[in-house]
């Protein structure tokens, strides 16, 4: 691994303690509901991405409009994420909607790289997501907290998928345009700032709890701010120098982080198995650190035509090199 990915793979790791805290930070908002959370947590943070990258949105317009599809979607999935991610939460209980829905992601990214881009997937980052996953399942399943209804932890799971879909999405959107010569600031920009522009009218309805009390103020100010803002600007620094894959993989730190708020804060349980996941996602980032280095990139050519990486052939999809063991 060189010094760039460590660098990303740091970035989207401290991101993802960020965004562990939602959860905990949440519980001080009781009255508010997932989909009032979910669009002024990601819809604000969204808009704060758009306005710190006026600068970049406007050099990087005719890139932006050439390729105004991945854009759209990324948005929109900007927009479905968090209402699915909160829903799944509400519905299943913290713990089984944060892991369908984070542990999934990386599945569902390798699959979008796979299948879209043409990239063959590295056996290192197969062994780092299967760890992932197992370590979330026990994790899920160590945490003691009250369950829902049979229907309820249905819907959850489903809308769980939903988000794993949606965030792998968004997280290969945002990749995509970096790697078609979109400055970092400008691709996150335009996919988060679009995302957030839809997220408003759902605010708008359903906001009211969040300014009733100065707590719940601070609540959805303290997530806009911080794991959505911060935490956002970090995972593009991190997309910038590793695959959307990897990225997602490396988020699999954040249920660890939810957890063990949960257990020193809301004073949660976590079963020994529990505690034995946790080391199994360490050991699946561990993997993604040590990892053999991805083989370099050719420069990216843009044209009408579609992209270009010299020495290879016009594509309208990218061809990346994968890892090997």
């Amino acid at each position: 691994m060189n010094r760039a990915q460590g660098a990303g793979i740091a970035a989207i790791a401290i991101a993802s303690v960020l965004w562990g805290t939602t959860g905990t930070a949440a519980t001080f908002a009781p009255d508010a509901g997932p989909l009032a959370i979910g669009a002024a947590a990601l819809g604000i943070g969204g808009l704060l991405q758009a306005a710190v990258a006026v600068p970049a949105l406007r050099v990087a317009r005719p890139a932006l409009a050439e390729h105004r599809r991945t854009v759209v979607v990324g948005a929109v999935c900007v927009a479905v994420y968090p209402l699915a991610f909160y829903s799944s939460m509400h519905l299943a209980g913290v713990a089984v909607g944060t892991v369908v829905s984070l542990a999934s992601a990386p599945l569902f990214s390798g699959l979008l790289e796979r299948w879209v881009d043409g990239r063959r997937l590295s056996r290192w980052w197969m062994l780092a997501a299967v760890l992932g996953v197992v370590g979330s399942a026990a994790l899920a399943t160590g945490r003691v907290e009250e369950q829902g209804t049979a229907g309820g932890t249905a819907a959850g799971v489903l809308l769980g998928l939903v988000a794993g879909v949606t965030y792998a999405v968004y997280s290969w959107a945002v990749h995509g345009l970096m790697q078609r010569g979109v400055a970092r600031p400008a691709a996150m920009g335009a996919v988060f700032g679009g995302g957030g522009l839809l997220l408003l009218p759902v605010l708008a309805l359903t906001g009211a709890p969040l300014v009733a009390t100065p707590e719940a103020f601070t609540v959805a100010a303290y997530m806009a701010l911080v794991p959505m803002f911060a935490g956002y600007l970090l995972f593009g620094v991190g997309l910038a120098r590793v695959p959307a894959s990897t990225a997602t993989t490396v988020t699999l730190l954040e249920p660890a982080v939810a957890a063990v708020l949960a257990v020193v804060v809301v004073a949660e349980r976590l079963a020994w198995w529990g505690w034995v996941g946790l080391g199994v996602l360490a050991l699946s980032l561990l993997v993604l650190a040590l990892a053999p280095a991805t083989t370099p990139l050719p420069p990216v050519v843009s044209g009408s035509n579609g992209v270009r990486r010299a020495g290879g052939s016009c594509s309208g999809d990218v061809q990346d090199p994968d890892l090997r063991w």
